[in-house]
């Protein structure tokens, strides 16, 4: 069963609104646009976690994200790796 929902009116420039309906797709402008929201959403709740734990341990350092950046790469291409020799 899916979450209740409620109509709204909103105010956006036309030619967003033009490309993301022409983007939308079958599931429509309104499942387009929020999942937009649900997005940013998710993005504004990832700051606030990086501000508290900021907050606690202190600010990442560009060479902390450059090593884990280069592990997050090694990892996919490991399992790249992975499922190519196991297909």
């Amino acid at each position: 069963m899916s979450e209740p929902t409620q109509k709204y009116s909103i105010t956006m420039p036309r030619d967003i609104a033009e490309a993301a309906r022409a983007r939308s797709g079958p599931s429509g402008l309104s499942a387009y646009v929020a999942a937009a929201v649900a997005r940013q959403i998710e993005r504004d709740n990832l700051n606030d976690l990086i501000q508290v734990a900021e907050a606690e341990h202190g600010p990442i350092t560009e060479d902390e994200v450059h090593a884990l950046r280069d592990q997050l790469h090694e990892a996919r291409a490991q399992q790249t790796g992975d499922e190519a020799s196991a297909a």
